[in-house]
């Protein structure tokens, strides 16, 4: 195994030979500026859009201090995050009544406008956020529900957009130290080289012995990109990014044995964890055609390889180690014209284009190991393919102030199939991917009513793939993609710098989910329905003082199923209600006093709704100093957890049998942050 120095050897290499396309800018303002595009044009601005958005910026993701990019989810209306507890491995992410986002497919994520979802490798859509490192974002971006025509499979539940910083004169780090020998470094550089060329750096060094035995984690993460102004109109620009990462994973618990000892280990549980290498290089490639007209076009490449060993239940009794290996390349490209215009004095500020990738996973699944060594044939062990055509555009014409208008359009075509490498004992569809095309439209209007009031209303179709190997059944068995229709109302009052209250309802409809008939013979037909509500707040009724909450209820109901068992049932996985609340009094001008309160509720377990996972609370309260200047530091401490409160943050049922994830207990966290 490649050791760490090995590793940041070769992602250097590796970015000095990246090869050529698209670059980028900052987010758009409210004002159309074709000077202000990000790659892909992204349009869907969240403080004057049509559709629900939160974002972070850099300040308010550096001052949460976090190693872990999925826990900036708890600052979203509505999402919450079911963390499996397994290193190296993504966990369940919740938004908008799908229960599977990050570990499956409900959840688009991208960075710098290229996908993070991986097609077949543990899960459709699979996302691993730590590949990014948390000092490097400039706007982290979550979008609710399939709003974005700019990306397609993958958008069900919604999409987090990662802007990471491409621009500024910086040298920052962060340095935290907490219980169970956890370390976190990181730190971002960027400067520019005279009056055309600019260097942005980020690294993030991480380890944990954790609370439970055999739970250590180790990883890596650097990212570079170096762009440069060659003419007037053409800027390029070479970037890379690579992870590895290391974990060792005390599995699941029963749940006698979390109530007994929730920081204990099976001791049916073998050397399991999970081993990751990740790099991506791409190059960028920005021309000015018009004062108001700009091209924008793309091309990268990832190379990923990922093993998972994990033990679980297959009976009441008996428990099994399991290997999974994705060997995963992706190669894609892209272009799209971005400009502003104008329709009878209306502005409008448009994107259109077209991409392309190719995805190849090689697939090995081992069963009944013994310490990590394979006694048994392989299950699966194969290759697949999926290769996407895709072309879209999108809208905003700010007809009026009351009436601004979003209008967008997607269309996907997918190729691929699944070939054998050797022999298999296991049953899964293995053949062509029947070809699947669909259309995806998207439309919403805002309205400022008044300076503080804004109302917004939208529509918008996603769509799926059948999922896992069902896509690739004997004969390319015809199958339609999976429906996604939402439709949403928001309300925004603003007033000033004091109040800010955004809530918003929605009702998402999925139709054609796809049911097995009989081994090999699968049909669509399945319907679920997810309605809501999600809220934020922010005020701060004097200067020393600050309250911020967001708040989501979520419920979901099986409206079609083969399993007339399940009709009118809730979907498992998903917490009906969840929020926080979290309040800063600034004592002096360099001190602040900082309590975060976090609820998540229950859920659902299985399917028929018979089991149940409780809900649970948690308090964190920190104290920090900040000096500011050019060469200011802040220091901190926190106290996570403060009632020691024993918790799963993930219940599941496998092998007939309950399983806990259990969360962590009290933490003692403290770090120095640095602009040198």
């Amino acid at each position: 195994m490649a050791t760490m120095s090995d590793s940041v050897l070769r992602w250097a290499v590796a970015a000095a030979l990246a090869s050529v396309a698209i670059g980028a800018a900052a987010e758009p303002a409210a004002e159309a500026n074709i000077d202000e595009v990000v790659v892909k044009g992204q349009l869907l601005r969240a403080k004057d859009s049509a559709f629900s958005a939160t974002v972070l910026d850099t300040e308010t993701i550096r001052e949460q201090a976090l190693p872990d990019i999925d826990e900036l989810f708890r600052l979203v209306p509505g999402m919450v995050v079911r963390d499996l507890q397994l290193g190296s491995v993504a966990s369940n992410i919740v938004i908008r009544g799908f229960g599977n986002g990050g570990h499956g497919g409900d959840l688009g994520a991208v960075i710098d406008g290229i996908p993070l979802n991986e097609a077949m490798s543990h899960a459709d859509g699979y996302v691993d956020l730590n590949a990014v490192v948390p000092l490097e974002i400039e706007a982290f971006t979550v979008f609710k529900g399939p709003v974005s025509a700019l990306y397609g499979n993958y958008n069900r539940g919604g999409l987090v957009d990662i802007q990471t910083r491409k621009s500024g004169n910086y040298a920052q780090t962060d340095l935290s130290l907490s219980s169970y020998d956890t370390l976190d470094l990181q730190g971002a550089y960027g400067t520019a080289l005279g009056d055309t060329q600019q260097i942005n750096l980020a690294g993030q060094i991480f380890r944990t012995d954790s609370f439970r035995p055999q739970s250590a984690t180790e990883r890596g993460t650097f990212s570079g990109r170096w762009s440069a102004q060659l003419a007037p109109a053409l800027q390029v620009a070479l970037s890379s990014r690579y992870l590895q990462s290391e974990s060792d994973s005390a599995s699941y618990l029963t749940e006698e044995q979390f109530r007994s000892d929730p920081r204990g280990i099976d001791p049916r549980t073998q050397n399991d964890g999970a081993d990751k290498e990740f790099l991506t290089v791409r190059g960028d490639v920005n021309y000015q055609l018009a004062d108001e007209l700009k091209l924008l076009t793309f091309a990268y490449a990832t190379q990923q390889d990922f093993t998972r060993w994990f033990s679980r239940p297959v009976s009441a009794v008996a428990w099994r180690q399991r290997e999974e290996a994705y060997d995963r390349s992706v190669f894609g490209a892209g272009a799209s014209l971005n400009g502003v215009t104008a329709l009878a004095s209306v502005p409008v500020s448009y994107i259109a284009g077209i991409e392309t990738f190719r995805e190849s996973t090689e697939y090995k699944f081992f069963d009944g190991l013994d310490r990590r060594r394979r006694v048994l044939p392989a299950q699966s062990d194969r290759e697949t393919d999926l290769n996407s055509v895709s072309a879209f555009a999108e809208a905003r014409a700010d007809v009026h102030p009351l009436a601004q208008l979003s209008l967008g359009l997607r269309a996907d075509r997918f190729t691929g199939g699944c070939e054998l490498r050797g022999a298999e004992t296991g049953s899964d569809p293995c053949g062509a991917l029947n070809q699947a095309e669909h259309v995806s439209p998207k439309v919403g209007l805002h309205s400022q009513v008044t300076d503080w009031l804004q109302l917004r209303a939208s529509w918008a179709e996603g769509f799926a793939l059948p999922n896992g190997f069902v896509k690739y059944s004997i004969g390319g068995q015809p199958l339609d993609e999976n429906i996604f229709r939402q439709t949403e109302v928001g309300v925004r009052f603003v007033a000033s710098d004091v109040f800010d209250f955004d809530v918003a309802g929605y009702r998402l409809k999925s139709t054609g989910e796809v049911r097995t008939v009989s081994p090999g013979v699968y049909e669509n037909y399945g319907a679920t329905l997810r309605e809501g509500l999600e809220a934020s707040v922010r005020w701060q009724p004097i200067s020393s003082f600050e309250v911020g909450a967001v708040y989501g209820v979520t419920d979901t109901e099986v409206e079609q199923n083969a399993d007339a068992r399940l009709l009118g049932l809730s979907v498992a996985g998903v917490p009906e209600r969840s929020g926080s609340l979290e309040a800063t009094f600034w004592p002096g001008a360099d001190w602040s006093i900082n309590a975060a309160w976090r609820y998540v509720g229950e859920y659902d377990v299985d399917a028929l709704n018979t089991l149940e996972a409780e809900s649970y609370d948690l308090l964190d309260i920190g104290v920090s100093y900040t000096r500011p200047g050019e060469h200011g530091y802040r220091v901190y401490a926190r106290l996570d957890n403060v009632t020691d409160e024993k918790y799963a943050t993930s219940v599941s049922v496998i092998g007939g049998q309950l399983l806990f994830a259990p969360g962590m207990p009290r933490t003692v966290r403290a770090g120095i942050q640095f602009d040198f």
